[in-house]
């Protein structure tokens, strides 16, 4: 029964992946210099979708989900930071979810930790918030979504896991992951955030936050075999490594 249920959303889970500066936004210097990705994640049958990390071209982004036929019921925000949800970043003002609100108002989705520097960072309200804890879970349509929890890049950075597809933020790239040396960051959390996720399926497919490597994706097996951040075996040979 239950992998009956696995098909049957599998076969009406819409998820898109989209770089700035290519799909989007592409006559913007900054949107091509970050190559951020941005996902659409939904149910092809309600035709419902939200949206993870709108920023750069706000109404580019909406067309996309107008030309799909789909229907924007919220968004999903892996981080705080300007790139990912807009606002004042290396001098310049990053289009983000304050814009969005103005054009389609829908539920802003964060971790409770990274709720106040959603609102200092784009100027929306925490009314526009919904507030979330690790193991929460959203349906979108027949899709669910789960929030992870992983502090480390910012106290309320999260992924979201939808059918084996990790959407993965700044937490984990296919080569790297997050800085920590930004204002919230915590090595030590990143560490055990990474073996987290490092606890999943090795069939999952790591979905970054930037393309930041030659492929957009890869399974977390490979991820984690070949990636240096996952080598230290303790806490402490990681902060050695990776705390400065």
């Amino acid at each position: 029964m239950n992998i009956e249920k696995t098909n049957i959303t599998a076969d009406r889970l819409y998820f898109r992946q989209l770089l700035s500066g290519r799909d989007f936004a592409v006559s913007d210097h900054l949107a091509n210099q970050m190559v951020n990705f941005v996902y659409l994640i939904g149910d092809k049958q309600t035709r419902d979708c939200v949206i993870v990390d709108p920023a750069y071209a706000v109404n580019d982004l909406l067309q996309i989900v107008a030309d799909d036929d789909m229907k924007l019921t919220g968004v999903l925000a892996t981080h705080y930071h300007p790139d990912h949800v807009g606002g004042s970043m290396m001098g310049m003002n990053i289009e983000g979810v304050a814009a969005l609100l103005e054009l389609q108002p829908v539920p802003i989705h964060v971790n409770v930790n990274e709720a106040s520097w959603v609102t200092r960072t784009t100027g929306i309200s925490d009314n526009d918030l919904v507030k979330h804890s690790g193991g929460d879970k959203l349906c979108v349509g027949d899709i669910e979504i789960t929030f992870v929890h992983t502090p480390g890049h910012t106290p309320g950075s999260q992924c979201f896991l939808v059918e084996q597809r990790l959407v993965a933020g700044d937490t984990l790239f296919l080569e790297g992951c997050g800085r920590t040396d930004l204002p919230g960051s915590d090595p030590g959390e990143m560490y055990f955030s990474l073996q987290t996720l490092a606890k999943m399926p090795t069939d999952t497919l790591v979905c970054p936050g930037h393309q930041y490597s030659a492929m957009p994706s890869g399974h977390l097996g490979e991820v984690v075999a070949t990636n240096h951040v996952f080598k230290p075996q303790t806490q402490q040979q990681w902060l050695e490594w990776f705390g400065r």
